[in-house]
């Protein structure tokens, strides 16, 4: 009997470890979710992508799978996966275009039961209105631009120039001639050219409605051949014909960052987010030697500074939605705005979503256009943007499902024009057919 019990005694010893092995498998153990996530490579992002760690360390039953593409690429990978529910990804970064058309559809899981210290209403209203829809937030902001002129106040003034307070596209055209140095290899402005209606069409988009044209008129009729477009797209291609840099058609935000940050712009207009890495010492050559001004007008100061949010969504077909939506918040949240600043220094935040990020002493600080670019964001009106009356909402875009590939098509045909492959005039002909073709297909035109 004693030896049975101590063989019992021993077997049941034996089976203790295997018994708490079975437990975390089924627990702790257990294989983390993969959120799969769906990203643009520009410099916020991918210091996003660096600094997640810091979530998966303090979540380690959630593993992120990132996927960083060019700008025109994601789009078109993120439109084909939600459209076709294949659910490749599980966190998706899009912007205030895509939102509310996406929510619209049923295809975007609505950003609901947040953490209480999320703090929705910290969000900038343009911002947090930007990606509602039916009164339902569908996608968290990361970062928020709208556009402005940047400028080297060091040439300005070895020039003798002197930025208005308000520019006209006709002064930043004078300025770009005195500005140009091709022997030193100093373009009087760089802009965007590559082709894409998130590209080349968001600073054309803007041109236009400052030019005083217009998509549509109030009937959906199109308006891409008027005289309006015409100047507008003109003075575009002037400008970069004759003051940009070479191989401009290539060009895009990225592109343009580098150049302007080495020393080879004279001016800049795009994206206020680039404002934080260009008076960064770690990331601009020309620090100390930058000015700003708001974005040019020509005949309207309408529309004539865009509104863009890159923020996280989850898609329907998602089935990883609660840990997708657990990072997305974390993300986006004041937590990571202080983590940024730990680790990179306030002025490369991501910007323009919280007005908490604003009002801090510390950004304020590092970060003197901050006033004007809180100011450019919340004066940006997607619901009056054009000299006459439209029937769509947007300003450096059509918030119309159609006008993804439309954009696209009318920013080839106006690259073509830059390439000097067209008139300005025959890519606005083949903009206002094409424009014609996709209103009469989606019945807009009856």
């Amino acid at each position: 009997m004693k030896r049975r019990s101590i063989r019992a005694s021993s077997f049941s010893a034996a089976l203790a470890p295997l018994s708490l092995l079975a437990i975390f498998c089924g627990s702790a153990w257990a294989a983390p979710v993969t959120v799969n996530i769906a990203t643009i490579n520009n410099p916020d992002m991918i210091e996003l992508q660096k600094l997640s760690t810091n979530f998966e360390t303090a979540n380690p039953d959630i593993k992120l799978r990132w996927v960083v593409l060019e700008e025109n690429v994601l789009r078109q990978r993120v439109t084909t996966d939600i459209a076709t529910g294949s659910g490749q990804f599980d966190l998706m970064t899009i912007g205030a275009y895509e939102a509310p058309i996406w929510a619209k559809k049923g295809w975007l899981a609505p950003m609901e039961g947040l953490p209480a210290n999320y703090d929705e209403a910290d969000l900038i209203k343009t911002v947090r209105e930007g990606l509602t829809e039916g009164g339902k937030l569908y996608a968290l902001p990361f970062y928020a631009e709208s556009s402005m002129t940047y400028y080297r106040k060091d040439l300005f003034a070895e020039k003798g120039l002197k930025m208005p307070e308000h520019p006209t596209f006709q002064d930043i055209a004078g300025f770009a001639e005195k500005l140009t140095d091709k022997q030193n290899g100093i373009a009087g402005i760089c802009l965007r050219g590559r082709a894409g209606w998130g590209e080349n069409m968001a600073l054309v988009g803007t041109m236009v409605n400052t030019f005083g044209a217009r998509w549509f008129d109030e009937k959906w009729q199109p308006q891409l051949n008027s005289p309006e477009w015409k100047n507008a797209v003109t003075t575009y291609v002037d400008l970069l014909h004759k003051y940009g840099p070479q191989g401009a058609t290539s060009n895009g935000f990225n592109e343009n960052l580098v150049l302007f940050s080495s020393g080879k712009c004279g001016m800049w207009i795009d994206a206020t987010v680039a404002a934080g890495m260009i008076y960064s010492s770690k990331e601009s050559k020309v620090v100390g030697k930058v000015a700003f001004a708001p974005s040019p007008v020509a005949v309207t100061p309408k529309g004539s500074h865009w509104l863009w949010i890159w923020s996280l969504a989850i898609p329907k077909s998602s089935k990883s939605q609660d840990a997708a939506k657990k990072f997305a918040a974390w993300a986006t949240s004041k937590e990571y705005v202080q983590l940024v600043a730990k680790e990179k220094g306030w002025g490369l935040v991501p910007p323009g979503t919280r007005m908490s990020t604003y009002a801090s002493p510390e950004y304020k600080k590092a970060a003197p256009y901050s006033d004007f670019v809180l100011n450019a964001i919340q004066s940006a009106d997607t619901k009056d943007a054009t000299l006459q009356k439209v029937p769509y909402t947007g300003i450096q875009f059509v918030t119309i499902p159609e006008f993804q590939s439309l954009g696209t098509v009318v920013g080839q045909a106006i690259a073509g024009a830059l390439a000097g492959k067209s008139t300005v005039d025959a890519a606005l002909q083949t903009s206002q057919a094409q424009a014609d073709r996709v209103m009469r297909q989606g019945r807009y035109i009856k």
